[in-house]
């Protein structure tokens, strides 16, 4: 997989961020969406590699050549999830209209006391699922994720709700598969995204909008070596203040023999892509891999 995403450095400023959240929380979301649009014009000029991999990856979703308007588009869409990431995480949830499709599988999974892995992917908002378990109905989560990804974003919404950061189980660490398989035991939901891969990651090519793509099969190892149901989520934004929380069930179990492992794990994977390659060509503007996904360009960050 093009590891791109690893070398691409933090755009925005500490002080910027800091300056949108105030915004938001002093001034309301109508006054910081305002703001919007200037951020996106100053992407759309400054952020070359990035407004390259969305012409490309646009022009496959929506199956003709993507527009300068569409970019813009896409950048919007990212940027207004990033501003709704601080009302979610302050507890200001119900400024959004979240509506929620299948969540009994969720909720009868936890009522059961049986963990399982929540897979999500960079399309649309994670947030949008984590400020529901936190907040409105207090449901186990964990979060497996890079903490030293787009740092700084992360430390200035993070300390919006202290919560929200004591549910992130680091990776990559030596201990983090103990934590994931404590927090399955203790009942919990262990959320995760399974569209990029680390360096040191197995991948396997995957179709993925008309061409192979390659996505890590980490997530479906863990699976297996957990003996942990799976269910999908995708936190689609809709435009203005509305958001669709999807959430399927992908599978009760990855088989744990070892002679059928690997087949299972790459079955799974494939399964995984198929559904997000469903719910992205619905919702193209909420994928937020902004790096050239399918290595079509050699083009690295800038």
């Amino acid at each position: 997989m093009s590891l791109q995403w690893t070398a691409q450095r933090e755009r925005g400023s500490r002080g910027s961020l800091r300056l949108i959240r105030w915004i938001g929380l002093r001034l309301g979301r109508p006054a910081a969406r305002a703001f919007l649009y200037p951020i996106t014009l100053y992407f759309l000029i400054k952020a070359k590699p990035q407004r390259l991999a969305s012409r490309l990856y646009l022009t496959r979703a929506l199956g003709r050549p993507a527009t300068l308007f569409d970019i813009a588009r896409h950048i919007h869409c990212f940027a207004a999830t990033i501003l709704d990431r601080v009302f979610l995480l302050s507890g200001r949830d119900r400024l959004l209209d979240i509506r929620l499709h299948n969540p009994e599988c969720v909720l009868e999974r936890i009522d059961s006391g049986r963990g399982f892995l929540l897979l999500g992917s960079h399309l649309g908002s994670f947030e949008a699922v984590r400020a529901l378990a936190i907040g409105r109905r207090s449901l186990p989560l964990k979060v497996l994720m890079v903490p030293e990804h787009n740092q700084v974003i992360t430390e200035i919404l993070h300390a919006l709700n202290p919560q929200a950061a004591e549910t992130v189980i680091p990776l990559g660490t030596p201990e983090s598969l103990l934590r994931v398989k404590e927090s399955l035991d203790q009942g919990c939901m262990v959320g995760l995204l399974g569209d990029r891969s680390r360096p040191e990651e197995d991948t396997l090519a995957c179709r993925f909008m008309g061409e192979p793509a390659p996505f890590p099969t980490g997530p479906m190892t863990l699976a297996a070596a957990t003996r942990a149901p799976v269910v999908l989520f995708f936190g689609l934004y809709r435009g203005g203040n509305r958001y669709d929380v999807v959430f399927e069930p992908l599978t009760e179990g990855i088989a744990p023999e070892r002679r059928q492992r690997a087949q299972a794990v790459e079955h799974w994977t494939r399964r995984y892509a198929e559904r997000l390659e469903h719910h992205a060509r619905h919702a193209p503007y909420n994928w937020f891999n902004f790096y050239d996904f399918w290595d079509e360009t050699g083009i690295g960050p800038t």
